[in-house]
């Protein structure tokens, strides 16, 4: 509910069966923009490890450690665009990141960055102790910054579609104040 951008919904029944054979055969495109914890030290990467439910918290999904019932392979690709900050109050800053999932698990993305130890910026549920950073989220910012920002995938007849969103003016609000 904190992730803005794009979502895909089916007019028809047989629009939505042709939808859910590209999402199961991966050959819908997401791309993610996503301002994260720290400085990551790589211009582009891939995240791969297996996410399953929380022990401790089954709303959660963790990319290590202890998981309960199935693990699922999670795979992200990322690379940088900016890096922010550092601010007062976080000595290492941010980095946009610009993430697509080639998985689709439920909370992939913040699963995977937190993983790795650069969880999205206010994240309440994957932040850990990044959250919120000491005096608060950057620029006021209510909820995660997290972003479906475009989707493409080949329409019946053959023809590439691709669409995208804007950010939204709060995380345009935060990103210019990082800069």
């Amino acid at each position: 509910k904190d992730t803005s951008g794009i979502i895909l919904f089916a007019k028809n029944e047989r629009s939505q069966e042709y939808l859910k054979g590209l999402f199961q055969n991966h050959k819908i495109k997401k791309t993610y923009l996503a301002l994260v914890v720290g400085n990551i030290k790589n211009n582009s990467g891939v995240i791969n490890l297996a996410i399953g439910r929380s022990k401790k918290t089954p709303l959660k999904r963790v990319a290590i450690g202890a998981q309960r019932g199935k693990i699922r392979e999670a795979v992200t690709n990322y690379k940088v665009l900016k890096r922010c900050g550092p601010l007062r109050q976080l000595a290492d800053g941010f980095t946009l990141v610009e993430a697509s999932p080639q998985t689709g698990r439920t909370h992939q993305i913040r699963s995977h960055f937190s993983a790795i130890g650069h969880p999205v910026v206010c994240d309440k549920l994957y932040g850990g102790k990044n959250f919120p950073p000491a005096g608060g989220c950057p620029a006021g910012l209510t909820r995660q910054f997290l972003h479906a920002s475009a989707i493409e995938f080949t329409l019946p007849s053959g023809s590439r579609l691709r669409l995208e969103a804007d950010l939204p003016e709060d995380l345009k609000k935060t990103l210019d104040m990082l800069s």
